[in-house]
């Protein structure tokens, strides 16, 4: 079996600073927390900025600049940038940081959403910022773009760099429009897919869909992929598992759940990397080094960004 490759999400732009004192919310604890979550384990470190002021989601090169150059250099691990941002960020916005850093990996989302947050502004009363429950409500009525012509300008943008990306499909259809753009040229196979799943809007997390979607890749993509899973919320542990013994790789953390078992938050990703882990390794999976991840997607290597100019 190949080695499987674990990925930590780090802080994300879903969750506010309300719901967890775990979430990494400045520079400094971003990049304390991915050093840790690489540690664990991580082979790739899928990472968002944010305010450090706030906690609220940026994609301001100089809320990456505090932390990024520093975590390149005290570890191997791929840094894997978004370019997804938060739902109410421009697309230009979203790519700021990619195209300064050209990194070994970015995020793409694959389709448009309505990535809806909203229910879980009713979990809480009492904010510690003014900025959390508008953002969360205000989802109920936005539409997360990623139209044809988004994805053909950051591909136009960012793939000169040699970057390749983590495909982000959060439903079936995101599948296609992936399979559109490889038909058109904007992509080079293999490809790296993310199937998205358990985030209202998208694709529900059970493991019939999961069936579903790696059945309907296996049509598209023949053997010209490699995928992984994640899982919002309460089943990303157990989607996991089963993904790995599929023979897909694995992304957890706390951009994705903030929890470590169901009603215990975790205390930091760290924690959810160690425990995917175990449970890997429990049922026979190998876990791939960060060079071993390299080599399974192909990856141009670290000395090939502009992160290390940064040092």
């Amino acid at each position: 079996m190949a080695k499987t490759i674990i990925t930590c999400a780090v802080t994300g732009g879903i969750a506010t600073p309300t719901m967890s004192d775990a979430l990494p919310v400045t520079p400094e604890s971003i990049g304390a927390s991915a050093k840790e979550a690489a540690d664990a384990g991580a082979s790739i470190l899928h990472l968002h900025t944010r305010n450090p002021k706030n906690g609220a989601p940026s994609g301001a090169v100089e809320h990456f600049d505090p932390f990024l150059p520093s975590l390149f250099s005290q570890t191997n691990a791929v840094l894997n940038l978004t370019t997804g941002g938060s739902p109410d960020m421009s697309v230009k916005d979203r790519l700021k940081a990619a195209q300064h850093y050209e990194p070994e990996m970015c995020s793409l989302n694959m389709g448009s959403i309505n990535f809806a947050l909203h229910p879980l502004a009713d979990r809480y009363t009492d904010w510690k910022e003014d900025w959390e429950e508008p953002y969360l409500r205000g989802t109920e009525d936005n539409v997360f773009r990623n139209t044809f012509k988004d994805i053909r300008e950051i591909a136009t943008l960012l793939s000169p760099t040699g970057v390749r990306y983590e495909h982000e499909c959060y439903d079936v259809g995101h599948l296609y429009n992936l399979k559109f753009c490889l038909d058109q040229g904007l992509f080079q196979a293999p490809i790296f897919v993310q199937f998205v799943m358990g985030v209202l809007g998208g694709i529900g997390a059970d493991i019939d869909q999961l069936l579903h979607l790696k059945r309907t890749a296996d049509r598209l993509f023949g053997s010209s992929y490699q995928w992984s899973v994640l899982a919002a919320g309460s089943q990303q542990m157990r989607l996991a598992a089963v993904a790995a013994q599929m023979g897909g790789h694995v992304r957890v953390g706390l951009e994705d759940s903030l929890f470590i078992e169901r009603g215990k938050l975790a205390r930091s990703n760290a924690e959810q990397v160690d425990k995917i882990r175990k449970i890997l390794e429990l049922q026979g999976n190998q876990i791939a080094s960060p060079d071993e991840a390299r080599a399974i997607l192909g990856l141009k290597g670290k000395a090939n960004t502009r992160i290390g100019a940064e040092t």
